[in-house]
C-alpha cells in the first residue's frame, strides 16, 4: 500500500520539479538576456569613451611637444645670440680703457706748439707720436671700434653729449659745432659718447 502511494507521488512530485524548473530557467532567461545587452551597451559607450580619452591625451601630448620644442629652439638661439655678443663685445672693457690713452696721445699732439713742429730735432719724437696715434687708430678699426661723427651733424642724444650751447648765425640751433672729446662706438654698442658744444640762435 505505501509502495503504490510512493509510486504514485514520485511522478508527480517530478513533474513538478521540472515545471519549477522550467520557469526558474523562463524567469531567469529574460533578466540574463537584458543584462547581457545593457553589458553590451555600457562596454560599448565605455570603449568610446576611452577612444576619446586617448585622442585628447594625444591632442594634449602632440601639444606639449611642440611647445618644447618651440622653447628649445628659443632657447638655442638665445644661446647663439649670447655666444655671438659675447665674442663680439669681449674686448668691451679694454677698449673702454684704451680710449684714455688715445685721448691722451691727441692732447700731447695737440699741445706742440706749431714752432716746434717744424724744428729739425723735435721731428722724431712728434713722428714717433704721431705714428702711434695711427696704429692705435688700425687697432681700433680691426676690432670694430669707430670714432663717433659729431661736426656739423644734428645733437644725436644716443652718441652726443652736449655739453655747451654756443650762439651762433652760421649753423642751424642743434648742430653740433664743437667737440671737446671723442666719442667711440664697438660693433653697434656705444662705448662713450662725444662731449660736443652745440649751436643755438643768439640772443
Amino acid at each position: 500500500m505505501s509502495d503504490e502511494i510512493m509510486s504514485d507521488t514520485k511522478p508527480q512530485d517530478n513533474e513538478n520539479a521540472n515545471l519549477d524548473e522550467a520557469a526558474t530557467a523562463e524567469l531567469q532567461g529574460v533578466p540574463d538576456a537584458l543584462k547581457e545587452g545593457a553589458e553590451e551597451e555600457l562596454e560599448e559607450f565605455s570603449m568610446e569613451e576611452r577612444v576619446a580619452n586617448l585622442e585628447n591625451e594625444l591632442a594634449e601630448a602632440k601639444q606639449q611637444v611642440l611647445y618644447a620644442q618651440a622653447e628649445t629652439q628659443n632657447v638655442r638661439r638665445r644661446l647663439e645670440k649670447d655666444a655671438q655678443d659675447a665674442k663680439a663685445y669681449a674686448a668691451t672693457g679694454f677698449a673702454r680703457d684704451m680710449l684714455s690713452v688715445s685721448d691722451n696721445l691727441q692732447r700731447a699732439l695737440t699741445a706742440i706748439p706749431a714752432e716746434v713742429k717744424d724744428e729739425e730735432k723735435w721731428k722724431g719724437l712728434i713722428g714717433g707720436i704721431e705714428a702711434t696715434g695711427r696704429e692705435l687708430d688700425t687697432v681700433f678699426e680691426k676690432n670694430g671700434i669707430k670714432r663717433v661723427a659729431s661736426i656739423g651733424l644734428p645733437l644725436d642724444p644716443n652718441q652726443h653729449q652736449a655739453m655747451i650751447e654756443i650762439p651762433t648765425d652760421e649753423h642751424e640751433p642743434g648742430t653740433v659745432v664743437q667737440e671737446m672729446q671723442a666719442g667711440y662706438v664697438i660693433k653697434d654698442r656705444l662705448l662713450r659718447p662725444a662731449f660736443v658744444g652745440v649751436a643755438k640762435k643768439p640772443e
